[in-house]
């Protein structure tokens, strides 16, 4: 299932991801900063939806109350809630 997310509160606008079950792929930054946004989707290949949670939900990103990484746990909740549906 491909999945687009709107961030919230960070400099990227968007994500894009992939799922297979609760498999994560192909994750896509739109915006942000460029060597942190080709360093996580890397990172995250292959990771459950759960261990993406586990890893970076809640990181902040300077005073704000969320980060990419943050964005991308929640992108990756709502993909899988919805393919649920």
């Amino acid at each position: 299932m491909n999945y687009t997310y709107k961030t919230k509160g960070t400099c990227c606008t968007q994500i894009e991801l992939e799922l297979d079950g609760n498999v994560v792929h192909n994750v896509k930054f739109t915006g942000g900063c460029n060597g942190n946004l080709k360093a996580i989707p890397r990172l995250v290949e292959g990771l459950t939806v759960e261990q993406i949670e586990e890893k970076i939900s809640g990181i902040r990103c300077g005073m704000r109350a969320t980060s990419c990484g943050d964005q991308l746990a929640r992108a990756c909740r709502e993909a899988y809630e919805a393919a649920q549906n």
